[in-house]
């Protein structure tokens, strides 16, 4: 019979490795039977030209291509926890900001 030993690790960033910062103020989610794919965008603003086109279609929704930042693909297993700390991160906003957190897109 062996003896088992249960070893804890834990897992931190390692910020002596250089990597960039990278702004996204969208994020599409797709995802198959395996993993859930996150693509980071940068939406910019929309110039009057790209507003006067949109208003010109006969259809009441225009494309607008934003293009991707970063894009990450996660294990499903991975998700009840991200999901958990995402939820925990917005609490602690909410309370530090005096409850104000407003729900809904950012235009």
């Amino acid at each position: 019979m062996t003896d088992r030993k249960q070893i804890n690790f834990t897992i931190v960033p390692d910020d002596s490795v250089e990597s960039p910062r990278i702004y996204s103020n969208f994020c599409a989610i797709a995802h198959t039977p395996f993993d859930v794919t996150l693509s980071f965008c940068e939406v910019e603003p929309l110039s009057r030209r790209d507003v006067e086109a949109a208003g010109h279609t006969a259809e009441s929704t225009a494309e607008i291509k934003a293009p991707v930042r970063a894009r990450i693909v996660l294990p499903l297993q991975v998700l009840p926890n991200l999901i958990g700390a995402l939820q925990e991160q917005l609490r602690m906003i909410s309370e530090s900001s005096g409850g104000g957190w407003e729900r809904g897109p950012v235009h």
